[in-house]
This record gives C-alpha cells, sequence and structure tokens, in this order.
C-alpha cells in the first residue's frame, strides 16, 4: 500500500545514510537504538495514557530506525545477521506498541473489549509475519497481503496519536480495522503459500 511513497522515502533516506556512512555509527546499532526508543516510548508513556506524548516518541524512532537498511547499503555492510536482527527486533517494537495500548484499555481507559482488540491486533500481526518468513524458509514467495508491517504501525500510530489529542472514537476505529486487516492479509498469505504449493512453484525457480 505504501510503495507510491517509497521513491520520495529513498530520497530522504539515501543521502541520510550516505552521510551516516562517513561516522562510526552501524546499522545495528540503529536497529537497536530504534526497538529499545519505540519500546521504552510505547511501554512508558501508553500504559498510564499519555498517547499523544507515545506516539511522537514512537514515530521518531520507527522513522529513525528506517535508516539503518540506507546506511547498510552505503556502507556495503548488508547481510543475513543484520536482515535478521532486523525483522526480528521489529516484532519487539511492533509487540511493545500494541501491548502498550492494550495495558492502557485494561488498567487505565477501562474498556477491556479494547484490550482485547489491542492484544488480537499484536498476535495477529506475529502471525502475518510470520507467515512470511515460515514461507520464505521453506523457498515459496510470500510478499502478499493489504496490510503488511508498515502500513499496520502507521494505523496504530496514528490512531493513538489522534486519540491522544482527544478525537473521538478514533482509537477504536483504527484497532476494529487493523485487526480486520491484519486477519485478511494472513489468510492472503496462507492462500498464497497454499497455491504455490500446489503449483509447484517457489522463489527460488
Amino acid at each position: 500500500m505504501l510503495n507510491a511513497i517509497r521513491p520520495a522515502l529513498n530520497r530522504v533516506l539515501v543521502p541520510a545514510g550516505q552521510f551516516l556512512a562517513r561516522t562510526p555509527v552501524t546499522p545495528n546499532m540503529i536497529t537497536v537504538t530504534g526497538t529499545i526508543g519505540v519500546s521504552a516510548g510505547a511501554l512508558a508513556l501508553f500504559p498510564i495514557g499519555e498517547l499523544f506524548a507515545g506516539t511522537v516518541v514512537c514515530t521518531f524512532f520507527v522513522l529513525a530506525d528506517m535508516l539503518d537498511g540506507a546506511l547498510a547499503r552505503a556502507k556495503g555492510t548488508s547481510g543475513p545477521w543484520g536482515a535478521f536482527l532486523d525483522s526480528t527486533l521489529d516484532r519487539v517494537a511492533d509487540a511493545s506498541v500494541f501491548g502498550g495500548l492494550m495495558l492502557w484499555f485494561v488498567f487505565g481507559g477501562h474498556d477491556r473489549l479494547l484490550g482485547c482488540v489491542a492484544l488480537y491486533c499484536l498476535v495477529s500481526g506475529v502471525l502475518v509475519s510470520y507467515a512470511k518468513a515460515r514461507a520464505e524458509g521453506l523457498g515459496y514467495r510470500c510478499d502478499v497481503g493489504i496490510a503488511e508491517r508498515t502500513e499496520r504501525l502507521l494505523i496504530g500510530l496514528t490512531a493513538a496519536g489522534l486519540a491522544g489529542l482527544e478525537v473521538p472514537y478514533v482509537l477504536a476505529i483504527g484497532l476494529w480495522a487493523l485487526a480486520v486487516l491484519s486477519t485478511v492479509t494472513f489468510g492472503q498469505r496462507v492462500l498464497a503459500v497454499r497455491q504455490a504449493i500446489a503449483a509447484g512453484t517457489s522463489g527460488e525457480e
């Protein structure tokens, strides 16, 4: 869904990556720092109802974390370890965001239903990512779906930020929409792998 803006985004990330390539900063440093920043912001601020402040902190570190790939390409250090670390820590950051929202609803927002929806968004997001990773581990492509990680995080953080500005119902709408989109995406990926296996095709061919 966000492929249309990737060229514009790259026009910012590529020069930034080239600048950082002249410093001692490594892609893995950015990955770890971004994850710590998102997790700290989400788990420290969301549970106490500071939704706007939490969104600002998380968004800053999410955007900063996007530099790791550009820096790795600029330094020529792209490799399996960096890809593994980035993908794994992305799950930690995502879990922190939706875990923080769940804690707010259960203990502060007094809405256990939406707390359950936030938990569902957390679990379904992990399943969407796992389906792709497992399929690729078996040699099958699985890059389909209407709501990949970036879209899911964008919806969740935008809804939380607007809720922090006291826009009514926006967080509930965002979480329910995200729950549906994540479910559909998971189904699309399972179906895509099933069809690829039946057709006897794989990404290695």
